[in-house]
């Protein structure tokens, strides 16, 4: 069935801001003494909310000061407002949506801050998503509960059974899961398990999506 609402997170679905992300944080946690690989940081804190980041590395060790998660992201914001690009096929893919006439959003854990400096350097992209960008901010709520994509889905005055969502995190995925969502699990590296535990169609690029969702 093709959607009328295509739900997107931002961070590494829309924009490839994880790597920068996810480095950084792996420094900062082992420079407060909780020292993890790059891998293990994934594995515990990819799709989460930096808060819900701060609140985990604490309690596995990290001596995080008070005030450290508006510390993080305004460093955080200075290296990704050097260069972050789109992934690659988003242009084209939102370019097929425009012309079949199917709406899209962007729904993410993160700050409508944080997706101003990554998804703002790219005008077009941003200007496309103006009235349709969601964030946690929202809702109060974060994935992997349902209430973002189910807040997205009433303002835009969609059905939720008639809305898909493009993640790339077991907590976004199970998030869909929970607001009776389709969800394809966006995997351009490694096997998706993870995703196709919640039930995700893992898929590895974007220029797969069209034929996926039936355009």
């Amino acid at each position: 069935m093709t959607p009328e609402l295509v739900i997107f997170d931002c961070d590494g679905v829309l924009v490839d801001s994880e790597p920068v992300t996810l480095s950084f944080l792996r420094d900062e946690l082992a420079l407060r003494g909780l020292d993890l690989t790059l891998a293990e940081v994934i594995d515990q804190f990819i799709g989460g909310t930096l808060s819900g980041v701060a609140q985990k590395a604490r309690g596995m060790g990290a001596n995080l000061p008070e005030g450290w998660v508006d510390a993080f992201y305004a460093r955080l914001y200075e290296r990704l407002a050097a260069k972050t690009d789109l992934m690659p096929g988003v242009v084209p893919l939102l370019d097929r949506l425009d012309a079949a006439g199917i709406g899209y959003c962007v729904a993410s854990n993160g700050r409508v801050a944080k997706m101003q400096v990554t998804l703002g350097q790219h005008p077009n992209t941003w200007a496309r998503l103006q009235g349709r960008i969601f964030s946690v901010e929202h809702v109060g709520v974060p994935k992997p509960a349902p209430d973002l994509f189910l807040y997205a889905a009433r303002s835009l005055g969609v059905e939720q059974a008639h809305c898909v969502v493009i993640e790339d995190s077991q907590t976004g995925a199970r998030a869909a899961k929970a607001a009776g969502m389709r969800c394809f699990g966006y995997a351009p590296e490694g096997d998706g398990a993870k995703l196709a535990t919640e039930g995700a169609h893992v898929f590895r690029s974007m220029d797969d999506l069209p034929d996926l969702l039936g355009l």
